[in-house]
């Protein structure tokens, strides 16, 4: 029997890819919900599939779980963020009509917090998950795959950079926007320490060039130092392909961090649409690095950078994927665990590449110098 998927938010950027990916597969019955029907109609007439059934919903309305509850759905994927600001109505919605849930969050507070539904999520027998995204589903994946080949893991840091092309939503640019100039918690030298959102800017190496990245307040920072033990530093960064705009973004943040612009999440479409003037420049092609460093089996300094590589557009598909393994496993009976959890150790970081055999994505593994 196929499992009922509804897919909330699902023309949006990552919805949309999420929907690509299940449709067609006779493993689901998909259901397409998001606001404007216009929106929905068009998508599933370039997904092909007219078995695809449609939703008009809105999380933020009054009797969201009454109307959650009338589709019947066995997994619910909330695709539609920025989640800074939501709180847990859908999940709890979830609980109430018998439904896993996933989402793609990557708020440090709100996956961080996704726990306080564990003990009802476990007596109802589903699973609720947080952070199906590239933070901190995919990065704790590669840590993962890695930590065997460490004695003692030291630090951790991390950092993303799409090309300039990549498609861009209001949700995303909001909740980057959200922590610009803003204090974050930063585990550094074995101890909590004070970094503020998209500065202590750097040049970081991707297999395609340096970029830079800044800052950016993640679940990582929260979830990394109590699952892996004894690492003493997590840092993630961000950053954006065109010089122009990540200093532009970085100029912002200093405005907001000296207080003269209070709420800069609230201009992220006209951001967006700004940003968008410079689409003729720089590239499609983007991806992750997640560099460790410490000690080996024998004791020996040891630093290792993973990569990942994503051309032709394809950077969207890695926040995108996470969900889409989620849902396969829960189709093929092969995740049990239950409870309400960030996504961390549902998957294997070879699940997650298997699930990018046809796009555009590349990895690689250097061991660095000391």
């Amino acid at each position: 029997m196929s499992l009922r998927v509804l897919l909330i938010g699902a023309s949006g950027v990552f919805g949309s890819r999420i929907a690509h990916q299940l449709a067609g597969d006779p493993r689901f019955r998909l259901t397409l919900a998001g606001r404007q029907l216009a929106s929905l109609v068009a998508l599933r007439e370039s997904l092909g599939d007219s078995s695809v059934h449609l939703a008009v919903l809105d999380v933020a309305a009054v009797g969201l779980a009454e109307a959650l509850a009338a589709l019947r759905p066995q997994l619910v994927i909330h695709a539609a963020g920025p989640f800074q600001a939501q709180d847990y109505r859908v999940a709890e919605a979830c609980l109430a009509c018998g439904s896993d849930y996933a989402d793609l969050a990557d708020g440090r507070d709100f996956v961080g917090g996704i726990g306080r539904l564990d003990g009802q999520a476990k007596t109802a027998g589903r699973l609720l998950v947080s952070g199906a995204s590239t933070v901190p589903a995919f990065s704790s994946a590669v840590v993962d795959a890695l930590l065997p080949r460490f004695r003692a893991l030291e630090t951790i840091e991390h950092a993303i950079s799409p090309g300039n092309r990549t498609p861009r939503g209001d949700a995303t640019v909001a909740a980057i926007l959200g922590y610009c100039g803003r204090p974050l918690r930063l585990w550094r030298d074995g101890r909590w320490q004070r970094g503020h959102g998209w500065m202590s800017t750097r040049r970081q190496a991707f297999p395609f060039g340096r970029r830079w990245v800044g800052l950016c307040d993640v679940p990582d920072l929260e979830l990394f130092p109590p699952r892996y033990p004894g690492v003493r530093g997590v840092a993630f960064r961000a950053g954006l392909e065109l010089r122009r705009l990540h200093f532009g973004t970085l100029a912002a943040a200093w405005l907001v961090r000296l207080g003269l612009i209070r709420d800069l999440a609230r201009h992220a479409p006209t951001l967006r649409r700004i940003s968008e003037w410079f689409l003729g420049a720089g590239s499609d092609v983007g991806g992750m690095v997640v560099e460790l460093a410490g000690r080996d089996m024998q004791g020996k300094p040891l630093r290792l950078r993973w990569s990942l590589s994503a051309t032709a557009g394809d950077g969207p598909q890695i926040p995108a994927t996470p969900a889409v393994v989620l849902a396969r496993k829960l189709a093929d009976g092969a995740l049990s665990a239950r409870g309400a959890m960030p996504c961390m150790g549902l998957f294997t970081l070879d699940e997650a590449l298997a699930a990018l055999d046809d796009f555009a994505v590349g990895t690689q593994l250097d061991v660095l110098t000391a």
